[in-house]
């Protein structure tokens, strides 16, 4: 083997090992709540029969949902190699741009699922802890008045270190979570080699008799099988940081087969002792060997809850650049991983959110019902836009696109309908989650949309007011002044507040816009645009896509070779900062511009966000009213 051929495969390994960490973390802990919830509350009799039919039903599942949808058709909608549902919002209102109507309809649809996923960020972690740490009332029933309290406390724990990152425990993921799925694979086929007339639930006759003979209890029993296939986003989601490769290699070699040698184990020991329904998975274990797999169920569910963390992280990053949350201090945690941000506000907010769970729920199963309604939703408004984006975007044949995508459609329907009749036992807890940051999220981009309207409407353009002032031109001082300006080719507040009370003008002016876009990447070489004005003027237009940094001097320095001469020493940043004021009238409702107007005063000064040096920049202040 050459040496180039064997550090690809080196490579792919890493990757497929870190996949495996970071990608199935979430999946590969929905053994320990899955098959119980769906016999837990007495709708769906423990008989063989129902077993079998319950067992196919899974196996089914995690084949049509994940393999074939996931794996096979959605992650082949890269953007620019990224994915994830703000990715795949990207692509389809660009697949669809020249329909202004749809293409708003799908931004809607694409924010709500975006905002459904924060009450997934608040589910999962307290689920998945919880069912880990409820095994100790396996081992003694003594113990269950503790399983709340450890809960809280290894989720402490957990925020607590967030704001370290995990450049240093990272590498730890992937091998913990292999010795997780290889340890469900001997748990399974310990129990399998006791009963191998289990595996028979492999052939989709099990579930189709199942449905068939019992419609009714089969429907009660989707709503808890859709649990096994909770974390199939996050295939999509981390395309970006381990490709696809790697996530399918490790999906087929290795998580797909133990998820479903577990399942069956399952189901295996249910048939001999369908006394220990309560909690089949630690069942499992022999005695002496429950601590240690509590211990490590544990680690499992902390992993998974960390991706989940990292990846609420993510995407409120994307979509503060996108428009459509307000400016939030964020941290880097890493010198040499971009992707790897800390935001304080987030991380306290998701703490607070998962505490009031754990406490208002007390146990996995009561959160089970909140659990499915999430998922699937965020299931639903990924198939939609997947058939947009391969109908508009690839032009493929409108029977195909039917076709690709109806199928799953209509899988994804089933399981919502399963599950949003569980609304008033807990399912209301995501949904109402999700609707405020739905409201949040609507409200701040139309808010903006209100002040840059009521801006333009005051606004001079910019050409003829340089014009005029240099028919009669100010003191020029020296050195390189930068206004920060919301829309192009207008002449900013903090100019005209500049002239008015300081009378002077400096020897160079950049008038700079900054500008995000529906990509996730924008390389250097896009990265500027800049337009003589005259007089030692210029407009300028910063590019960055959702997922770059927006960072303005290092975008500026590139200016250099490009006939400005920038000393950073020498040079003012020179911002607006507007003070909204709600009024009434033909804008928002009352309510929602005063939400607005908070949002606006509490979001992150703009120099954080756009990496401004803290000593060069000025701020003047201005009213807008909305």
């Amino acid at each position: 083997m050459s040496s180039s051929a064997a550090t690809h495969r080196s490579g792919l390994l890493t990757l497929t090992l870190g996949a495996v960490g970071v990608v199935y973390g979430d999946i590969g802990t929905s053994p320990l709540y899955a098959l119980k919830e769906v016999f837990a509350h007495g709708h769906v009799p423990l008989t063989p029969d129902n077993i079998h039919g319950v067992l196919s039903m899974i196996f089914w599942t995690l084949t049509v949902v994940v393999s074939l949808k996931y794996v096979v058709l959605i992650l082949r909608a890269d953007n620019n190699g990224e994915g994830g549902l703000i990715a795949m919002l990207a692509l389809a209102s660009q697949a669809v741009r020249h329909r202004p109507v749809l293409r708003r309809r799908l931004l809607v649809l694409g924010i709500f699922g975006t905002a459904i996923f924060f009450g997934d960020g608040v589910i999962t972690p307290a689920i998945s802890v919880l069912s880990a740490v409820e095994g100790l009332e396996v081992a003694a029933p003594a113990l269950h008045r503790f399983v709340v309290p450890v809960t809280l406390l290894v989720l402490t724990v957990l925020f607590i270190v967030q704001r370290h990152g995990t450049s240093g425990i990272g590498r730890f993921f992937g091998p913990v979570t292999v010795v997780w799925f290889v340890v469900l694979t001997l748990l399974g086929v310990l129990h399998i080699a006791r009963n191998p007339a289990v595996l028979w639930a492999l052939s989709p006759h099990y579930a189709l008799q199942f449905v068939v003979g019992h419609p009714g209890i089969a429907f009660v029993a989707l709503a808890s099988v859709v649990l096994c296939v909770t974390g199939a986003e996050a295939l999509y989601a981390d395309m970006g940081h381990f490709g696809k490769r790697p996530i399918r290699l490790a999906w087929f070699g290795l998580v797909m087969p133990a998820l479903a040698i577990n399942y069956f184990g399952q189901g295996a020991m249910l048939l001999a002792h369908p006394e220990n329904v309560g909690n089949p998975f630690y069942e499992m274990a022999p005695t002496w060997a429950l601590y240690p797999l509590i211990g490590l169920a544990t680690c499992a569910t902390v992993i998974a809850s960390q991706a989940l963390i990292t990846a609420a992280f993510s995407v409120t990053k994307q979509a503060m650049q996108l428009g459509y949350l307000p400016r939030l201090r964020v941290s880097h945690t890493s010198v040499r991983e971009t992707g790897q941000i800390y935001l304080p506000f987030i991380n306290w907010a998701l703490y607070v959110c998962i505490f009031a769970a754990v406490v208002f729920f007390g146990s996995s199963g009561k959160l089970a019902a909140a659990y499915g309604i999430t998922v699937t939703i965020d299931m639903l408004i990924t198939t939609t836009m997947t058939f947009f984006v391969i109908r508009y975007g690839w032009k493929y044949p409108w029977w195909l696109c039917v076709a690709a995508t109806g199928f799953f459609f209509a899988v994804d329907l089933m399981f919502f309908s399963a599950n949003i009749v569980k609304v008033l036992d807990g399912g209301w807890f995501p949904l109402v989650l999700g609707a405020a940051m739905f409201t949040l999220m609507m409200t701040w981009k139309q808010g903006r949309a209100l002040m840059a309207e009521s801006l333009r409407d005051d606004a001079i353009e910019l050409k003829g007011f340089l014009d005029a002032v240099f028919v009669n031109p100010p003191a020029r001082v020296q050195g390189t002044a930068v206004f920060l300006v919301s829309e192009a080719g207008f002449t900013p507040n903090a100019m005209l507040h500049n002239l008015k009370h300081n009378k002077v003008l400096h020897e160079t002016n950049l008038f700079v816009h900054v500008q995000h876009h529906e990509v996730p990447w924008i390389g250097f070489d896009k990265r500027c645009e800049i337009e003589p004005l005259g007089r030692d003027c210029w407009q300028v237009t910063l590019h960055f896509g959702f997922k770059n940094d927006p960072d303005v001097p290092e975008a500026l320095a590139l200016l250099r070779g490009r006939g400005v001469a920038l000393d950073d020493m020498d040079t003012s940043y020179l911002l607006s900062r507007d003070i909204v004021i709600p009024t009434l009238g033909h804008g928002m409702a009352l309510w929602r511009e005063k939400l607005f107007a908070g949002m606006h005063r509490n979001a992150s000064a703009a120099a954080d966000f756009l990496n401004l040096p803290t000593n060069r920049v000025v701020e003047l202040g201005s009213k807008v009213e909305i």
